[in-house]
This record gives structure tokens, sequence and C-alpha cells, in this order.
């Protein structure tokens, strides 16, 4: 694993982590995924799921999209792990529902 891909990785857990202290949401699944697969590859999988996950829809509920895997995987420093195709998913799902990249 790159040191890149360990950086990711370490955002995905942080995900959890402020999710569950600022909205209550205890990711579990999310947190199991990483486990399993790794940060990047969870990522992957959760962003080509047609319609997005629940998660993000609970963090939309939280008005927490920043939290989202799609945010972060539209961080400038994280480009070179994504394809284009996956980037635009992710501008595309957080523009539907009103998230203005940072």
């Amino acid at each position: 694993m790159s040191k890149l891909e360990n950086l990711f990785e370490q955002d995905m857990k942080n995900i959890y982590i402020t999710a569950r202290k600022e909205c209550g949401y205890t990711a579990t699944r999310f947190l199991q995924l990483i486990g399993e697969k790794g940060g990047l590859a969870a990522a992957k999988q959760l962003i080509s799921k047609p319609g997005g996950t629940d998660g993000f829809t609970t963090l939309w509920e939280h008005k927490r999209l920043d939290l989202s895997v799609e945010a972060h995987v539209l961080k400038p420093e994280y480009a070179e792990l994504f394809t284009d195709e996956e980037r635009r998913i992710c501008r595309e799902r957080l523009e539907q529902f009103g998230y203005k990249e940072k």
C-alpha cells in the first residue's frame, strides 16, 4: 500500500470517528468494510453503488456531506487514486444533494 493510500485509509477511519462524535452516527458496517478491504477499495465499492449509500443519506440529513466518502474522493490530494469517472460520480452525487466542493 502506498503512502497516499495509507493517508486515504486514515481519512476514511476519521470519517467514522467524526460522524460518531458529531452526529451520533455509528457506521459499523463502513468501518468493517474498511477493515476487510482497505480504505481505497472500500471507497471504490461505495461510490460505485447506484443511488449512493444509506451512510451518504444519513450524513446529508445531518448536513455533513463534508464527511462523505464522495467528498473525500474529490480532495485534490487524492486525485491520483481515483479515475475521472469515479470522481465524476462523486461530484454529481454531491451536487445533486446541494453540496459544493470546498
